[in-house]
């Protein structure tokens, strides 16, 4: 389920004829939590506006956030995954390097280190000729609030973002899947900021409480119908991919190397201001389970049931996965997850 706060005072009566727990007019900001559908993939509640639209470019908010050492990482584990998706290192020799600060530890030659007493790596030629796939769900769940406190399209979006930058940076074309239960946007791969920037509004712009609900298994059945072998980067809420999904998310696999960025939902029964709305139902939470701690144990303990089932289902695709909060996790949480990636294929 999927919950949204309406402010601080009572929410106003429904209009005549409405039905009853149907969600009311007023101010929202959203809040997320596992709910009694937790299990079959219903997540937390939605922001009742759209994510803000930034004026600048994406790229340039990101870099002013981003450290040059932190993207020197980052670009080097995504040249291993690359290398891991081509079979072998997929890359031609150029030279020996002396290493610097964010390069990637696996390329370090430690016979030619040994011999000039400092750490040296080697260098390949890139092939810049690789597809990344971003495959975003655009579900009205994807709208609500987000551990953090921010909407979660937000959250999701800043992912995104920061995937595409790293590909733009590799010189690799990135392609877009977007899907819910009602709408599908397909891009095809191409590089270059003017395409990325187009992509990421198409994205930006799906995200809304009004959006059809989820369906993470038609995003994953299209993924797996491209036939290019690409590094595909799902980005989804905690709930997805469910056991239901892993078929799907199988078919993928064989072909495609596959990373999974899940945004953590709010938690609904933490006391709030105004009444607490599921975005699905507009069903409210009663202002006397918020805060209550038996509740809270609750709704932990479904929500771990539910994350013990996810990693079960993706271990065993070994699909490797990492659960953000908010905007401020999003460079750390990717790194981590492409440095665990980068690793388990050594």
């Amino acid at each position: 389920m999927t919950w949204s706060p309406t402010g601080g005072s009572p929410p106003p009566p429904a209009p005549p004829g409405a039905r009853p727990g149907a969600p009311v007019a007023g101010p929202a900001a959203p809040v997320g939590w596992p709910g009694p559908g937790a299990g079959h993939g219903r997540s937390p509640w939605t922001p009742t506006a759209a994510t803000p639209q930034r004026s600048a470019s994406r790229f340039a908010h990101l870099r002013s956030r981003l450290q040059l050492p932190l993207a020197k990482r980052a670009t080097g584990l995504l040249d291993g995954r690359h290398r891991s998706i081509l079979q072998g290192h997929g890359q031609d020799f150029d030279d020996l390097s002396l290493y610097s600060p964010g390069d990637d530890v696996g390329d370090i030659d430690w016979k030619s280190s040994a011999r000039a007493g400092i750490p040296v790596i080697r260098r390949f030629v890139r092939q810049s000729n690789l597809s990344l796939v971003l495959a975003v769900d655009t579900g009205r769940t994807m709208a609500a609030t987000a551990a953090g406190g921010e909407s979660k399209g937000a959250v999701a979006l800043d992912a995104a973002t920061l995937v595409a930058y790293l590909a733009r940076d590799r010189g690799d074309r990135v392609a877009l899947v977007a899907a819910d239960s009602g709408r599908l946007t397909q891009l095809p791969p191409r590089g270059g900021t003017a395409h990325l920037e187009l992509l990421l509004r198409k994205v930006e712009r799906a995200f809304d409480v009004e959006a059809p609900p989820s369906d993470v298994g038609r995003l994953l059945t299209r993924v797996g119908a491209l036939t290019r072998r690409s590094l595909v980067v799902l980005v989804t809420d905690e709930a997805n991919p469910t056991e239901e999904h892993h078929d799907a998310l199988k078919s993928v696999r064989l072909r495609h190397e596959v990373l999974v960025i899940a945004v953590a939902d709010a938690d609904p029964f933490q006391p709030a201001p105004g009444t607490t709305r599921d975005v699905g139902d507009g069903w409210a939470v009663p202002v006397w389970l918020q805060g209550r701690d038996d509740v809270v144990r609750a709704a932990a303990a479904v929500r771990a049931q539910r994350s013990a089932r996810r990693a079960a289902t993706l271990r065993r695709l070994q699909v490797h996965d990492v659960v953000v909060g908010s905007t401020q996790d999003v460079v750390p949480a990717l790194i981590s997850l492409l440095d665990r990636s980068h690793r388990a294929r050594r």
